[in-house]
């Protein structure tokens, strides 16, 4: 989804996270020998949504019917199967801004025309030359985006599902800090927990376990040599686990010392499993919290995050 800051980007406008060409175009490479011609180029626009209709049309069998799919599958086209393919429109929304592009042009959030194929870069407003054009893809934006808003315009409640694999990740991007707790960056990928000061602070995770049973409960922690003795509770609806962080774990940020300007990503660090033992969860949801009983230093740990492990 383009580069992460502001930098030639193939002549196009734009950047990651932007609506224009620069932050939404992106390679797509599929290899099957024998059945897809090697060095085979296709023009046509596509989009990730179309990838499993692809591959269930390519696999033989039936895809997902309960909901109706704005993709398509581009078998036709890897398999060179025919030559016709009708437009299309492409959409695509960030916060709450919405973009439509067809195989020529694109309708960005404010109503500019650009003719993608003339004016790759986006350098100029084409909607007084194409004003037929400009109208049918605004009102088909308009719909599409009242869509939208109609079914995830609230905040997303899903909980997180547990028990399905034998093994469930829960990292801290997915957790949400207590009290005092930070993360260690505004963006919570590759983040974890710090500044776990206060036995009043927490750590939630909103999970529905799929199958009840016992879970060995594995942390990924930090933690340095004047910390060490902290006691700690994860607990799940009536279920309690308490264990002991013994082991002192105090391992340098990773990439900081190579950083010529600083990042406002997280820095990484390579935490420590420690197994709390294990503890029995029901089938259902609730919220999975993780607490200190007892802080005998300056801060608990530092939480990477945690797995259930169905026990065998």
């Amino acid at each position: 989804y383009g580069p992460n800051s502001w930098r030639w980007n193939g002549g196009m406008k734009g950047r990651k996270g932007s609506l224009d060409e620069g932050g939404l175009r992106v390679p797509c490479f599929i290899r099957w020998p024998g059945q897809i011609r090697a060095g085979l180029r296709v023009s046509q626009i596509a989009a990730a949504i179309d990838l499993m209709p692809t591959f269930t049309e390519m696999a033989g069998i039936a895809g997902p019917t309960r909901k109706p799919l704005d993709g398509k599958s581009l078998k036709p086209l890897l398999l060179q199967e025919s030559a016709e393919w009708p437009d299309r429109m492409m959409f695509t929304m960030q916060n709450r801004q919405a973009t439509v592009r067809t195989q020529r042009f694109r309708l960005d959030a404010a109503g500019q025309l650009f003719d993608m194929q003339a004016d790759p870069g986006q350098t100029r407003n084409a909607a007084s030359e194409h004003p037929e054009t400009a109208s049918r893809l605004q009102k088909a934006l308009d719909a599409w985006t009242r869509e939208m808003l109609a079914l995830t315009g609230g905040p997303d409640t899903r909980p997180y599902p547990a028990g399905y694999a034998r093994n469930t990740m829960l990292p801290a991007r997915d957790g949400v800090p207590q009290g005092g707790i930070q993360r260690s960056s505004i963006h919570p990928n590759c983040s974890y927990f710090k500044n776990w000061t206060s036995k009043s602070d927490a750590m939630t995770w909103d999970i529905e376990t799929a199958r009840a049973g016992q879970y060995e409960a594995i942390l990924y922690y930090a933690c340095p040599s004047a910390s060490v003795g902290a006691t700690i509770e994860l607990s799940f609806l009536d279920a309690r686990l308490q264990a002991r962080i013994s082991e002192a774990h105090d391992p340098p940020l990773i990439g900081a010392a190579q950083d010529r300007a600083p990042r406002t990503e997280s820095y990484v660090k390579d935490f420590a499993p420690l197994s709390l033992g294990r503890i029995r969860l029901e089938k259902g949801r609730g919220l999975l919290t993780l607490r200190a009983l007892e802080i005998p230093g300056k801060e608990a740990a530092e939480v990477r995050g945690l797995v259930l492990k169905l026990a065998a």
